[in-house]
């Protein structure tokens, strides 16, 4: 059995919720991701930023991304994938939610990330593109 602690990328890092964008930006270049989970005052998942939620949520909407916080971004529920999951679920959770990017929670703590490189290092083929078919397939892109 393959798990989700084996196929993710690790040192993955919160952005607190109460950061600016432009900080969150920052980090992104620093650490050279495109997507930072946001955490709450406990330090759990209350949601995740891409680079394109602050582009097109804040920037494109004419909004100062100096003033914007991270939680202020965070919409609907956090998804995550325990570290001893099965890739299935992994799969499972990102194809059902449409999503790129999930994080890989251990003991109530944020340990790591997997993405869709992680992915593509892993997987067959063919379960690379049922994946991408189910993720891309039915609004044309994916969320992040």
């Amino acid at each position: 059995m393959t798990t989700a602690g084996q196929i993710m990328h690790r040192g993955a890092q919160w952005i607190p919720a109460h950061e600016t964008l432009d900080r969150a930006a920052q980090l992104m270049r620093e650490l050279n991701v495109g997507a930072l989970p946001i955490s709450d005052e406990n330090e759990r998942l209350c949601g995740i930023l891409t680079d394109r939620d602050i582009v097109v949520g804040c920037v494109a909407m004419g909004h100062d991304p100096a003033k914007v916080t991270a939680g202020q971004m965070a919409k609907g529920t956090p998804r995550w994938v325990d570290a001893d999951a099965d890739v299935s679920e992994v799969l499972q959770e990102m194809q059902g939610h449409q999503i790129k990017r999930l994080p890989v929670i251990e003991n109530k703590r944020l340990v790591g990330m997997i993405s869709e490189a992680d992915l593509a290092q892993h997987l067959t083929d063919d379960q690379m593109a049922s994946w991408a078919e189910s993720v891309y397939a039915r609004t044309g892109t994916a969320r992040s």
